[in-house]
């Protein structure tokens, strides 16, 4: 790996699982949005693994020099250029994809953007359709580990949204099936969730 390229140790630690879920997952898909690329590094370690798959990368502007340098530096066929996606700004173009793929963000997310991006999934997503969420959660209040939950504390005085509940994200998003919770490595979880 080139020494310039933005790096994120927990990205590298947890591609593979996550990979051998997606694979599962997004098998019948053809097109996937990922929501908050950050560095660029799963994008283009999934696209090399799942090339019946095209990629489409989308952040926040100010990550896309980044991402833009990993698919540089490792490039695929069916990986796109970062769209511009800031939740709770841009108009969320779900219904353009079979597949939507996101990390790590809904703990950073606002409440409200949160409520917005699970809104629109489960309005506009097309019938079929597949989302998977990776990071961590709680389940019915309750957090996983004591790490967790002093990991949830630290992003609220950092003026993050905090850890979502299960519960709370199928409330926002009553066209979505949650039809399995994958256990993942660090006490984190990945949603696998259907348009119904």
């Amino acid at each position: 790996m080139a020494p310039e390229l933005p790096f994120s140790q927990a990205c590298d630690n947890n591609k593979a699982p996550i990979l051998s879920v997606l694979a599962r997952a997004f098998v019948h898909c053809r097109s996937i949005l990922e929501v908050g690329s950050g560095t660029g590094q799963h994008a283009v370690y999934f696209a090399e693994n799942l090339p019946h798959l095209t990629w489409q990368t989308s952040d926040q502007p100010h990550y896309h020099d980044g991402i833009h340098q990993w698919i540089t530096a490792f490039p695929s066929a069916n990986i796109l250029s970062p769209l511009v996606l800031i939740v709770g700004e841009s108009m969320l173009p779900f219904d353009k994809y079979d597949g939507v793929f996101t990390a790590n963000t809904a703990h950073i997310m606002q409440k409200d953007e949160v409520v917005a991006m699970m809104s629109s999934l489960s309005t506009s997503l097309p019938q079929g359709a597949v989302f998977c969420q990776y990071g961590p959660f709680t389940r019915d209040g309750v957090f996983s580990s004591d790490s967790n939950a002093q990991f949830h504390q630290r992003l609220l005085e950092q003026g993050y949204g905090g850890y979502r509940d299960i519960r709370e994200l199928m409330d926002w998003a009553p066209a979505l099936t949650l039809t399995a919770i994958h256990t993942m490595p660090a006490n984190n979880l990945l949603l696998e969730w259907v348009k119904a």
